[in-house]
């Protein structure tokens, strides 16, 4: 038996046309969401593992694409970025990481239910206040940017 492999072209992908220009027609709160993520003050690899993992569950291709060429500029492998979604199965992930994405899941997810004590205490033991509020405030950021890129289908570049 043979087999090809599937062939690729531009009618072969999903394409949207971008619903509306938020940078340009909500300019101040675009620079504001922008200031807003220039204040989170967090490990870049944990920062790329957070942001790649939230825009999973949320589907969003654009960030996606962007924080995964993010991650790779800041060295981060394939083989963690490409079982990332597994990462409670993934050798590749420490401790303090596996913490961190517990709550970034937890707080997208809040559909769920609250963010379990056991997931936040467990984050709070591999950081300080400080590092904690500011994870905190990344899970946030990042889930707000997918919301919008989400809702006005922003499209990663063609590369």
């Amino acid at each position: 038996m043979t087999s090809t492999a599937p062939t690729s072209d531009a009618a072969d992908h999903v394409t949207h046309e971008q619903r509306i220009d938020l940078p340009r027609l909500a300019r101040e709160s675009y620079r504001a969401m922008l200031a807003v993520e220039r204040t989170v003050e967090l490990d870049t690899a944990l920062s790329d593992l957070v942001n790649i993992r939230v825009s999973q569950l949320n589907g969003c291709a654009f960030c996606l694409d962007m924080h995964g060429r993010d991650a790779r500029e800041h060295g981060a492998t394939d083989q963690r970025l490409d079982t990332l979604a597994g990462w409670r199965e993934s050798p590749f992930f420490t401790a303090p990481e596996r913490a961190a994405l517990g709550l970034a899941e937890a707080m997208t997810r809040l559909t769920d239910g609250p963010v379990p004590d056991v997931v936040y205490e467990e984050a709070a033991r591999h950081f300080d206040e400080h590092a904690l509020s500011q994870l905190i405030f990344a899970v946030t950021v990042i889930n707000a940017w997918n919301r919008i890129a989400v809702t006005a289908q922003m499209q990663a570049p063609a590369r």
